[in-house]
């Protein structure tokens, strides 16, 4: 699971372009206790998410050109150029150039060999997330790709990411790790999209994953605030409790109780 332990490769940041902030802020705070903070006028509108002071998320208002609303999972880079001229090289694109963002860091949005758009975030002031792992927060991130080894080269070229294979009843599953830290530092997997009929309607993208003390209760608290259930809540063995959902927009994400970890 993700820690804030960041390493390189590993997601260290995650917003969501929405275009009416103020419901999303209204939905997030409450499913998950969000409260919201601007990052000031010359932000652009753009505004930190955060539980108990702590930053979990960012957020702001985007227009229907920017594309249909939806939250983006950054990965963290020592040299954003240089991971944007590594995706073109590795036949994916730049959608957003590297830029500086007010002296906390640099970031720009790319896009692998299947058009999932991802984002990159080489730290400054800011080194990431202030809290991931613990109820209320980023946990683990999937990628729904049509192509699974296609998008594990990728991102191996780009990111430095390793991929290992889990088995479960009914097949394998693809987990994802930093270089650094190993399967220890697992933080993600890589699923096909003819693997899960809800995906292969909605098309390829990166899944954040939120953990929550209950996921039944989440799954109805989402319905009542106007969220959507893309996917009922159920039990994965030896993972958690996993819901598939979408906020009131339409950007989609998930939630999990994860199982007590073996020791």
């Amino acid at each position: 699971m993700l820690t804030t332990r960041f390493v390189n490769g590993a997601p260290n940041w995650i917003d969501v372009g929405t275009p009416d902030i103020e419901g999303t802020r209204s939905f997030y705070g409450g499913l998950f206790g969000w409260g919201f903070r601007s990052a000031g006028p010359e932000a652009g509108g753009y505004g930190f998410f955060q539980l108990d002071g702590r930053t979990v998320a960012g957020g702001m208002r985007t227009a229907p050109e920017q594309g249909p609303p939806s939250w983006t999972v950054y990965f963290r880079s020592t040299d954003a150029e240089a991971t944007a001229k590594a995706a073109e090289q590795a036949h994916g694109s730049v959608l957003c150039r590297p830029m500086d963002v007010m002296g906390q860091g640099r970031m720009a949005v790319l896009a692998d060999r299947a058009g999932v758009a991802f984002g990159i975030w080489q730290p400054g002031r800011t080194k990431g997330v202030d809290v991931a792992g613990e109820p209320g927060s980023l946990c683990w991130v999937e990628l729904y790709t049509p192509d699974v080894p296609a998008a594990a080269a990728f991102y191996h070229k780009v990111l430095g990411l390793e991929t290992s294979a889990a088995s479960f009843p009914g097949g394998t599953y693809t987990c994802v790790n930093p270089a650094e830290g190993g399967e220890d530092a697992m933080f993600g997997g890589i699923v096909a999209l003819a693997d899960d009929p809800a995906e292969a309607r909605a098309g390829a993208y990166w899944l954040p994953y939120f953990e929550v003390t209950d996921t039944d209760a989440t799954v109805a608290r989402a319905q009542e605030l106007g969220g959507t259930v893309r996917v009922p809540a159920a039990d994965v063995p030896g993972v958690g409790r996993v819901a598939r959902l979408a906020d009131p927009y339409g950007a989609r994400f998930a939630v999990i109780r994860s199982a007590p970890q073996q020791t």
